[in-house]
């Protein structure tokens, strides 16, 4: 699958209202769309942040509907967004234990390493992070997200609730460190979010 990932900061005030914007009318043009796959919102009330990624069965699909969402995406997200940026990418693991519900967390690692080790990075990820995640309490889905020309990705694992987020820090730091080593990646960013909604169709 494919992944457009919007990143937003803005006044956290505000953020309820982009939250609602993108529950209802973003997620109905997203529907109505051909290789739609799925969408996910994640929020940082304290912050100001909002994360959303929307998943395409192919490259292809994703960029047809950047082409008819992009002007709308923008009037979604005003008045909170005061900084917007937009990511594409390819998901290589997507590995799902439980389905995800409203109120879980998301922990979303930020990665670089070369290009040339992209399947490196996936192998590594199947073979060495995912079982290691599998073991912590409350694991509801692990996913890796690459960038293959700019050597860029995100790993994202949601737990079902914010407990077992919490719980699980220590043992995904283990893992992500044994991880980063064998696949030669830099971890250049750590971040917590709120599940607000997230139906992604994997199969």
């Amino acid at each position: 699958m494919f992944v457009r990932a919007i990143y937003t900061t803005g006044d956290p005030t505000k953020i309820d209202t982009a939250i609602r914007a993108m529950n209802t009318e973003g997620r109905d043009l997203l529907e109505d769309r051909p290789g739609y796959r799925g969408a996910s919102v994640f929020v940082d009330r304290t912050l100001g942040k909002l994360l959303a990624a929307s998943w395409w069965e192919s490259e292809r699909a994703r960029q047809n509907s950047d082409e008819v969402l992009r002007e709308r995406r923008a009037a979604m997200l005003d008045p909170f967004a005061g900084t917007l940026a937009v990511d594409n990418y390819e998901a290589l693991v997507f590995h799902q234990a439980r389905p995800p519900q409203a109120g879980g967390g998301l922990r979303l690692t930020r990665l670089e390493f070369d290009p040339r080790d992209t399947d490196l990075l996936a192998d590594t990820f199947r073979a060495t992070v995912v079982p290691r995640l599998e073991t912590l309490q409350g694991l509801a889905r692990a996913s890796l997200l690459v960038d293959r020309e700019r050597g860029r990705g995100m790993v994202g694992v949601i737990f079902v609730d914010q407990t077992s987020l919490a719980a699980s820090r220590s043992g995904q730091a283990a893992a992500r460190h044994e991880g980063a080593a064998k696949a030669h990646v830099s971890v250049i960013g750590l971040e917590e979010f709120e599940v607000v909604f997230t139906d992604v169709r994997g199969d």
